[in-house]
């Protein structure tokens, strides 16, 4: 049977961590866990779990999973974010695909825990990812919503289930996190030499708000909806205002 090793990278992670490593007990044959010196009880919450913990400092998301992935046992690699959870249906796709001789390239679909309430539209699912890789042929590439980057023509499998994504507990979580990405996106647009106008500054949200909540049927998810929505359009409008900034 093929071997598998989780690797997962964290920072003051102690609200989620115990849940991602009960999650994986069951599918991993070694766990990575690279964390950046958090300063709250992961390590420790870490160091109950039969895990290979790595304090290492903070490369950018793509430079940490790399180096995170490097240190893995074995060379497929199923890459979890802290506040992820395979549901027992993934789980139990994980388990049979390992039962045959060789493992692939394998995605799944990644279903949203906003505040409390599962978020089936806004964009946010069925948001599907290639978690599972061999590392020998994959690398992690981007600033910010970090993706695979493949040396290999086979197109992933698509395995059944759900990975499980906790993702914020307070809206204000969720503000200060637009504020950080927006920060970074515009930053990452400027070294690329991009430009905003003041029209795209003011129009993008209002196109993402109606994206979002009309198309991608957003108000379905109710008043959760209606605030992921508002906020992810704050986003657009950030990124571009800090990018013009970044001229004046």
């Amino acid at each position: 049977m093929p071997q598998l090793s989780v690797v997962i990278i964290t920072f003051n992670e102690e609200k989620n961590i115990a849940r991602c490593l009960e999650s994986v007990l069951g599918i991993a044959d070694d766990i990575v866990v690279l964390d950046s010196f958090s300063t709250d009880t992961t390590e420790s919450i870490c160091k109950k779990y039969n895990v290979n913990f790595i304090s290492h400092k903070w490369e950018g998301y793509s430079g940490s999973k790399n180096f995170a992935n490097s240190q893995a046992k074995y060379d497929w690699v199923l890459s979890l974010d802290a506040d992820e959870a395979p549901s027992e249906e993934l789980k139990k796709s994980i388990l049979k695909a390992k039962e045959g001789s060789e493992l692939k390239t394998y995605k799944f679909h990644r279903l949203t825990n906003y505040c409390g309430s599962w978020i089936k539209h806004c964009g946010w699912y069925p948001d599907t990812k290639i978690r599972i890789f061999d590392r020998r042929i994959t690398k992690w590439a981007g600033i910010i919503h970090e993706k695979l980057v493949i040396d290999s023509k086979q197109e992933p499998t698509l395995l059944h289930g759900d990975c499980l994504h906790y993702s914020y507990y307070t809206k204000e979580q969720h503000l200060l996190q637009v504020e950080k990405f927006s920060t970074l996106a515009a930053q990452n647009l400027f070294e690329k030499g991009k430009k905003a106008s003041l029209i795209q500054m003011y129009l993008s949200p209002v196109v993402k708000f109606i994206s979002d909540y009309f198309i991608k049927l957003g108000f379905l998810d109710g008043s959760a909806g209606v605030t992921i929505c508002k906020i992810s359009a704050r986003h657009s409008y950030l990124k571009y205002k800090k990018l013009r900034d970044l001229y004046s």
